[in-house]
């Protein structure tokens, strides 16, 4: 099965299907799709898709393109896990030329330091330095 990598914006159809996907992770719960829209619209994608032109997967990046990103929302659909599809994008999205020279990347996984290790992301240096204002349930249901 080949899959094609692109940073591109998702269609309509996709982001149906990416609204079904976000809205039952543990840091999305029940968000709306309006929400999903506007932040796909405001960030930057990776695309995976089989040859068929199936949506395979997709992961999004909120940066402003000079100094900074954040990784968010990386998501491999059951059906194509386990082929190192998340890592792939990752990369995509760290080898896209309007993404080079930012001085820092970020994200938050609960359980995928695995996958974002060997791209060299490492836990922060300095985590007493960062700070939050986190919201516990801003779709109506708690996210962790």
């Amino acid at each position: 099965m080949t899959i094609k990598i692109a940073i591109e914006s998702p269609t309509e159809a996709e982001l149906d299907a990416i609204h079904r996907v976000l809205s039952q992770t543990y840091w999305s719960p029940g968000v709306p799709r309006e929400v999903v829209v506007r932040s796909f619209a405001n960030s930057c994608v990776a695309m995976a898709r089989d040859e068929a032109g199936a949506l395979a997967g997709f992961a999004r990046l909120v940066t402003d393109k000079a100094t900074f990103a954040w990784l968010a929302d990386v998501i491999v659909l059951p059906a194509y896990g386990g082929k190192g599809l998340a890592r792939a994008m990752v990369a995509a999205l760290r080898a896209h030329p309007e993404l080079q020279g930012l001085r820092r990347w970020l994200l938050a996984t609960k359980d995928a330091h695995g996958v974002y290790a060997p791209l060299g992301f490492e836990p922060i240096a300095a985590p007493e330095r960062y700070m939050e204002i986190k919201l516990a349930a801003p779709y109506g249901r708690a996210s962790s």
